[in-house]
């Protein structure tokens, strides 16, 4: 009778089909995959994972408490993840960056992603000479100095915020605000530019910025059919879809979201392109009730943007979802798209799945006789670079159907 080979401390041994996926690239090891070992790693600390005849697979930073237990940081034995590493996979993200992004003047796109950039757990996107860090595990905190310490070094920003993206280990509270960790105090609105579309961001703020970056190819999509349509923006934020549209020359804007605060910054950002706010209505209301009453009077558009948040509040504030509540959205977008429409349908968030969504169109499309057919999608900008074999890190999904 054969013994499994022994594996000294700081060493996991996975299951077989486990190592199979992490060798064919994916990044993390979720935590079920541990089968319940016990650990005494600290939040951090480097994990050798090994397959079960006890071969290297790769290494990892441990986090205690999250759902993914371990990303891996390299898939060599010899492999570190020290200062000079960081800083060298800092410089070659900015590398690539310089490469693949057009010279079109934006002074905002992201620098760092993630897993793609080989610093898991940590994204940074630039707003000027700002910098804003999101930090998705608290494995990288030990690692905090060694990263900003990168970004200083390579793009010599007037001061990074960072933003933890992940609970407290008691699971209680809200996530903090941003923080200010080098540099200088922002200004709480600053103007930053997107190929020549201006928008307002605060770097300051706790959830968000007011732009979010990986829906730039999306927005593009938008602009690119907006001239002399009529346009309905449902969930419209600050406005960015709509700013794009009425910047290509759509002839009428109507912008709707639950909050009168998005509003108004959705209006400053208009100001700052120099468009006329005559041709653009806003409409502070659950999205469901506004459609119902369009279609009631027989309003129509040639151009509908659905980009619903995960989760939020409707159906008399009630708590909506992508994943139960799509298909209903889908079908009053329909009720009020004229024949010839566009429908860009968004979603990023990984709790519901590209067939999902395709699911949701053809249903909703057999429920209000209509022809939809799917003409385009679109996903991550190429600042958004994702892992061969890490499917879910493709998680914005953007389809553009015709609507008959």
């Amino acid at each position: 009778m054969t013994s499994e080979p022994r594996v000294r401390r700081g060493t996991v041994r996975i299951a077989g089909d486990v190592a199979t996926r992490l060798r064919a690239g994916h990044p993390y090891l979720f935590r079920d995959a541990l089968g319940g070992r016990p650990m005494r790693e600290a939040a951090g600390d480097v994990l050798e994972l090994v397959d079960p005849a006890g071969e290297f697979v790769a290494k990892g930073l441990y986090d205690p408490t999250g759902n993914i237990a371990v990303r891996i940081i390299s898939r060599s034995p010899e492999g570190v993840f020290d200062a000079d590493t960081i800083r060298r996979r800092v410089e070659t993200a900015k590398r690539l960056r310089e490469q693949l992004l057009p010279a079109d003047g934006s002074t905002t796109y992201r620098i760092v992603h993630s897993e793609g950039d080989g610093i898991p757990g940590v994204t940074v996107d630039r707003y000027g000479d700002f910098l804003v860090s999101h930090l998705y595990t608290a494995a990288v905190e030990p690692l905090r100095d060694a990263i900003y310490d990168a970004l200083e070094a390579v793009y010599k920003p007037r001061a990074i915020y960072e933003q933890k993206r992940y609970r407290p280990q008691t699971g209680e509270g809200p996530r903090e605000p941003a923080q200010l960790v080098r540099g200088e105090v922002a200004p709480v609105e600053m103007e930053v530019d997107e190929g020549g579309v201006k928008f307002i961001v605060d770097v300051t703020a706790p959830l968000g910025t007011g732009l979010f970056l990986d829906l730039r190819e999306g927005r593009k999509a938008v602009a690119q059919f907006a001239a002399g349509k009529r346009l309905l923006n449902l969930f419209s934020y600050t406005g960015a879809f709509s700013v794009y549209a009425a910047k290509a020359g759509a002839t009428e804007v109507v912008s709707v979201d639950v909050s009168a605060k998005a509003h108004a910054r959705a209006r400053r950002n208009l100001t700052a392109n120099g468009l006329d706010e005559t041709r653009h209505e806003f409409i502070a209301g659950d999205a469901f009730k506004v459609l119902s009453k369009m279609a009631e009077r027989q309003r129509q558009f040639d151009l509908i943007v659905l980009d619903p948040p995960s989760f939020g509040q409707s159906k008399d504030r009630g708590v909506f979802s992508v994943q139960k509540d799509y298909r209903e959205l889908v079908e009053g977008c329909l009720a009020v798209a004229a024949p010839g429409a566009l429908l860009a349908a968004v979603s990023n968030t990984l709790k519901i799945s590209a067939e999902e969504i395709d699911r949701a169109i053809g249903d909703a499309a057999v429920r209000a006789r209509r022809q939809v057919r799917l003409v385009e999608r679109r996903g991550l900008p190429r600042d958004f670079p994702v892992p061969a074999g890490f499917l879910e890190g493709q998680y914005l999904k953007f389809f553009l159907c015709a609507i008959a």
